[in-house]
């Protein structure tokens, strides 16, 4: 058996049998640290929790003098994520949906259904003193992209006077940036490193 002489290094390190040559860099270490807490895994499992869930909104007053009602049902469909890792780690969120609105004029009533999309952009962020924080942009009417269907002409003509697509974008975007306030959702971006590692050593 070969003996280290003094001056040389031992190729395995003396606590858990780790080889020197495995050894990295902090800036590496954290880097690698970053891109596992922020698995697609993880953000997927936060934001699919709003998988299913339906919501209603309405009746509120629309179009020229605000006569006519809008009301509707929203459901919101399984989440779809896609990481891009550059300089910033960042995600692209989708959230698909589906709308059953009714506008009422008191003396008819037009139904139509809608299709469409959220889309949302997160970053990766650290702050002090040791935390991971989802940066999610603040949701817009923007961000809502839908596609109305009417079932008659005059239908189509209503949807344009009442401002249907712009009502149901507002009120999804509102609706969306409540939600991810909500306690749940603000426990899974926001990593609290230091803490999970007292109570994981038992400090």
């Amino acid at each position: 058996m070969s003996e280290v002489r003094e001056g040389e290094r031992n190729p395995v390190d003396s606590v858990g049998g780790v080889r020197s040559s495995s050894f990295i860099s902090y800036e590496e270490f954290g880097r690698r640290f970053l891109e596992y807490a922020a698995s697609e895994q993880r953000i997927s499992g936060a934001f699919g929790q709003l998988t299913g869930e339906a919501f209603d909104f309405g009746p509120i007053g629309v179009g020229p003098g605000r006569i006519a009602k809008l009301s509707a049902t929203v459901r919101l469909g399984k989440p779809k994520l896609d990481r891009e890792v550059l300089e910033n780690i960042s995600f692209e969120l989708m959230i698909p949906l589906e709308v059953d609105l009714l506008v009422d004029l008191a003396v008819d009533r037009y139904p139509f259904h809608v299709d469409g999309k959220i889309h949302l952009h997160l970053t990766v962020r650290t702050a002090e003193p040791l935390r991971v924080i989802i940066d999610i942009a603040e949701p817009r009417p923007s961000d809502v992209r839908v596609n109305v269907a009417s079932a008659s002409r005059r239908g189509e003509l209503l949807r344009i006077l009442a401002s249907v697509d712009h009502e149901i974008r507002r009120f999804v975007a509102r609706y969306l940036a409540e939600e991810i306030r909500k306690p749940h959702i603000v426990a899974a971006i926001d990593i609290d490193v230091g803490a999970r590692l007292d109570a994981a050593w038992k400090i």
